[in-house]
């Protein structure tokens, strides 16, 4: 992404705040901090092309992000992903995974790194959401924890093949490491994709499943990015006024095992 994109890509998002944002007991306000101690949520700092993201992400609600939302009986079983952006060689750049195909849940699907929340995590209504983002994202591509910065938390979303409810939390790649697959059972590569291909028109599509779900999907890095990741990608573009018009009636068909 050349600094001119990157320019009006930042002018677009400063006018379209409303939309993203996540904050109740426990969240931290605008540039505010975690309540508890060891984990930090801040946006001091960050590179001002993330700005229409991270003020997006202080006001979005649940129903604008997914129409499928955790259980009110509190069902499921709660989980985080960490949403890292960096800044590569073409620019802004988002880090993926693609989880390996002999997973019994979304194998073979690329995703953000990730995971189901442990005991020693904390609590999930507060910090330990992003305990989890952070840990799984060191234990599945070998990043350095200490050098990400949290800056915001999307509100928990569901999925319902798998019963997680899920906790996209921010980050911003201040200072970036090697980052690889660390097991193959779990991961089968670990990449990154600039944020101006996934705002390529000619790299989006509806990916379309047999069952007559349907949802936004990104063809980017030689991959498909569809279901919940696609879906979190394309409201974060959207809600930061990073999209593009693209063609909605481009399908995808998903087969059965997907």
């Amino acid at each position: 992404m050349t600094h001119a994109q990157t320019h009006r890509m930042t002018q677009a998002g400063n006018g379209s705040a409303e939309g993203l944002g996540h904050s109740g007991p426990g969240w931290p306000g605008p540039g505010g901090r975690a309540a508890e101690a060891g984990v930090a949520v801040t946006t001091d700092g960050l590179p001002a092309w993330l700005d229409p993201v991270a003020s997006a992400a202080r006001s979005v609600q649940p129903q604008q992000l997914s129409r499928f939302l955790p259980p009110e009986s509190g069902a499921g079983r709660q989980s985080a992903v960490l949403v890292l952006f960096g800044e590569g060689e073409r620019g802004p750049e988002l880090l993926l995974m693609e989880r390996s195909g002999t997973l019994r849940s979304h194998a073979g699907q690329p995703s953000f790194p990730g995971g189901a929340l442990d005991p020693e995590d904390g609590d999930q209504a507060t910090t330990g959401p992003l305990r989890a983002a952070l840990r799984e994202a060191e234990e599945e591509t070998g990043l350095d924890p200490d050098g990400v910065q949290l800056f915001g938390v999307l509100p928990r979303l569901y999925i319902p093949v798998s019963s997680f409810v899920v906790t996209p939390v921010l980050g911003w790649w201040r200072a970036p490491s090697p980052v690889g697959v660390v097991d193959p059972a779990e991961t089968a590569r670990v990449f990154t994709v600039p944020v101006a291909d996934l705002t390529d028109p000619a790299n989006r599509a509806t990916a379309v499943h047999p069952s007559g779900h349907s949802g936004p999907a990104f063809l980017v890095e030689s991959a498909l990015v569809w279901g919940f990741t696609a879906g979190v990608i394309d409201r974060i573009v959207h809600y930061a006024g990073w999209e593009r018009p693209w063609d909605r009636a481009r399908q995808v068909p998903l087969d059965w095992r997907a």
